[in-house]
């Protein structure tokens, strides 16, 4: 094989680490996962059959440890909420989360984002998707890695119902110019900043700890919503 035909390193987002969970996480993965946990397969969501009803879906996407999505169920408990998460032990802390709440409309998913929303969510079923604090891979050289790029914009697009929302947050002012760069000239989304720019953090969002201390420190988080709109 020459060198033109050897095919292409897969770009990742993130770095996988699987990490050791917790007793804790440990028992809500054995107890709860296969309530609550959805395993990855090549074919579409029915959100029906998965939530036994219809109502709106948000999905998350790279929840992290899944107090920001648990407390969102919690607090939203007429909306379904799907998150995906590649590491072991942000789906446990979540799923111990699920069962504090007493929550039943969650579901989790242990796999790359990328290839289940390819495969999985089914086009025009979501109402809105997350993403919070994703990983700003901060190095300039680096940046091709960030998950926010007009490829996966143009996915996430036809996931989105006409008139569903993406919001994006993050607290690395030169990621929030990106995400910016990348959506505003986009004919699929309208950025609905009076600005053209950022909006407000929405009451919907809960403050995670890191947020808290970060915004302590002085500094600051950026929130940004679009408009799915027919290109």
């Amino acid at each position: 094989m020459n060198s033109e035909e050897k095919p292409q390193r897969k770009i990742r987002s993130f770095v996988l680490r699987k990490g050791r969970l917790t007793k804790g996480q440990q028992r809500a993965m054995d107890l709860n996962f296969p309530r609550l946990g959805i395993e990855f397969e090549k074919k579409p969501y029915n959100f029906e059959e998965i939530f036994g009803r219809k109502a709106p879906v948000i999905l998350e996407i790279g929840f992290g440890m899944g107090k920001s999505l648990a407390e969102q169920a919690r607090d939203q408990r007429d909306h379904d909420f799907l998150g995906i998460e590649v590491h072991n032990p942000g789906v446990g802390a979540c799923l111990v989360l699920a069962e504090e709440y007493d929550l039943e409309n969650i579901r989790v998913v242990n796999h790359d984002a990328v290839e289940v929303i390819e495969h999985c969510i089914p086009d025009h079923s979501l109402d809105r998707i997350q993403v919070f604090f994703p990983d700003p891979w901060h190095k300039k050289r680096h940046h091709k890695r960030r998950i926010i790029q007009t490829e996966f914009c143009q996915k996430l697009h036809k996931k989105l119902k006409p008139g569903g929302i993406l919001h994006l947050a993050t607290d690395w002012e030169n990621y929030a110019e990106h995400m910016l760069e990348i959506l505003n000239p986009m004919a699929e989304y309208k950025n609905l900043s009076e600005t053209g720019d950022f909006v407000p953090r929405l009451e919907s969002r809960p403050l995670t700890k890191f947020e808290v201390r970060g915004q302590n420190l002085g500094h600051g988080v950026w929130d940004m919503m679009f408009e799915a709109v027919d290109s």
